[in-house]
């Protein structure tokens, strides 16, 4: 049976395309790649040397969806912290920050109030779903050594 190798991009509609184009290249730090007439469609990619888009934001006042979530993989706990200032700074509306024990997460809105995911993988294997407290006012020897501390849970039985 045939399936999916990943996920290739997001289209979001978006009603103010400049401010949506900044928060997207200098917030989250995506390379516009390119771009259609008077900015109708742009699009934005982390790793635009092997994928030419991960995002396209099409301008559209009246189709304008739901919100929904888009998550972002950081490359370090330093990273995701900086994030985490980042959000303060800007007063972003945060929705929660949770701990995966497989993840950190921090969940975030967008200036168009889309839900936003930053995370970095713990490197340790747990179960999901797991949504535990967590402070990323703490220092990375804090964060580390409060996940190194959650026990060890059994796999939850799927039929």
């Amino acid at each position: 049976m045939p399936k999916v190798a990943g996920l290739g991009h997001v289209g979001l509609f978006v009603k103010d395309m400049p401010k949506m184009i900044d928060f997207y290249t200098n917030f989250l730090g995506l390379t516009l790649t390119d771009r259609g007439p008077d900015d109708r469609i742009v699009f934005l990619s982390a790793h635009p040397e092997t994928e030419h888009h991960e995002i396209a934001l099409a301008k559209s006042p009246d189709r304008h969806t739901d919100p929904q979530q888009l998550s972002f993989i950081c490359n370090s706990l330093s990273d995701l912290k900086g994030f985490w200032e980042n959000i303060k700074a800007n007063n972003l509306k945060v929705n929660h920050v949770t701990n995966h024990v497989n993840a950190f997460g921090c969940y975030f809105q967008d200036p168009e109030q889309n839900n936003v995911e930053v995370y970095w993988h713990t490197g340790r294997d747990y179960p999901q779903p797991c949504g535990l407290p967590l402070d990323l006012d703490m220092s990375e020897e804090e964060l580390l050594a409060m996940n190194a501390a959650v026990p060890d849970k059994e796999p939850v039985a799927s039929n």
